[in-house]
C-alpha cells in the first residue's frame, strides 16, 4: 500500500488558502500512485484556539464537503483533521474518507493537551476508532494522544498500523520521533506520525519530522520526496513476517496492568 504523507506548511486559520494547497498536493500523490493521503491536525487552520473560527457543524461541514469531493474526483483515500462539533463543544478530530469521497471514520481526539488549555475549550473523545482499509486494519490517534502507551495498547490487539497527525512543535521533536519509535516497537506495528511545518500563529516553528516507523522501530525511507510530500510503501507480509518470529505482544499481562494502574 502507498502511503502519501502531506507535512503541510498551513496558513494560519486560512482555510482557503490551505484548500488550494492540498488540491495540488492530492493530485500530486495520485499522479504517484498513492493509495492514501495524510495530513496533520487541523489541516485547514493549524492548531489553534479560535473555536468561533474552526468549529463546524458536524453534519453541515464545509470541510467535510470538500475532502469528500476531492477523494472522489481524485479517486484516493484521505485522513484529515477537522473541528466539528462533539456534544455541543468543538471536538478535535480525524476523519478518513474512502477513494469515493464516502466517510469511513471519525475520531475525537481523547487526550486534548492541557498545556495550551485545549482540555477546557475542547471535548475530549470517549472511543477507540478503527478501519479496514487496502487489507490493514488501520487504528487512529491525534498528537498528545501520543504520550499515552495505554491507548496504543489497545489499538495494537487488532491493528497493523497505527496513524497519529499532529501539530507538535519543533522545540519538543526529539519527544515526538522517540515516542513514535516507542509506540512502534511495544506495540508491533507500522506507525505513522504525520506533523506540519512552517512557523504558526503562535509564533511556534516545526520542523519536516513526518514518519513511518516500522514494527522494529527503523524508519521506512520514502520511495518519493519533496518538501511538503512524501510516499512510502508498506507491506502486511513483512508485518505479519515480523510478528511471527519475535510476538511480544502474547506475553501482555492484561489483568495484571488493570490491577495496578
Amino acid at each position: 500500500m502507498k502511503i502519501a504523507l502531506v507535512s503541510l506548511n498551513q496558513k494560519w486559520e486560512n482555510k482557503e488558502a490551505n484548500i488550494e494547497r492540498c488540491k495540488v498536493l492530492i493530485k500530486n500523490a495520485k499522479s504517484k500512485n498513492a493509495d492514501l493521503v495524510i495530513f496533520p491536525e487541523m489541516t485547514l487552520t493549524g492548531y489553534s484556539m479560535n473555536i468561533d473560527y474552526l468549529c463546524e457543524d458536524a453534519n453541515d461541514s464545509e470541510s467535510i464537503k470538500f475532502f469528500s469531493n476531492i477523494s472522489f474526483e481524485n479517486k484516493i483515500a484521505i485522513i484529515s483533521g477537522i473541528v466539528l462539533e462533539n456534544f455541543n463543544k468543538p471536538g478535535n478530530a480525524l476523519l478518513a474518507f474512502s477513494n469515493k469521497g464516502i466517510e469511513l471514520a471519525r475520531y475525537f481526539k481523547i487526550h486534548p493537551f492541557s498545556l495550551s488549555k485545549e482540555d477546557s475549550l475542547f471535548q475530549a473523545g470517549n472511543k477507540l476508532v478503527k478501519l479496514k482499509m487496502n487489507d490493514f486494519n488501520f487504528g487512529f490517534t491525534i498528537c498528545y494522544d501520543l504520550r499515552f502507551p495505554e491507548l496504543y495498547s489497545a489499538l495494537s490487539n487488532d491493528c497493523d498500523v497505527i496513524v497519529n497527525i499532529a501539530s507538535w512543535p519543533k522545540k519538543r521533536v526529539m519527544h515526538w520521533n522517540t515516542l513514535l519509535k516507542a509506540r512502534a516497537i511495544e506495540n508491533q506495528v507500522y506507525l505513522i506520525g504525520v506533523n506540519r511545518i512552517g512557523v504558526d500563529g503562535n509564533g511556534l516553528e516545526y520542523e519536516s519530522s513526518s514518519h513511518v516507523v516500522n514494527p522494529d522501530g527503523e524508519y521506512l525511507e520514502p520511495i518519493y520526496s519533496e518538501i511538503e510530500l512524501d510516499i512510502y510503501e508498506i507491506d502486511r507480509n513483512k508485518l505479519l513476517k515480523y510478528r511471527s518470529k519475535f510476538c511480544s505482544r502474547n506475553d501482555r499481562k492484561l489483568g495484571f496492568y488493570r490491577s495496578i494502574i
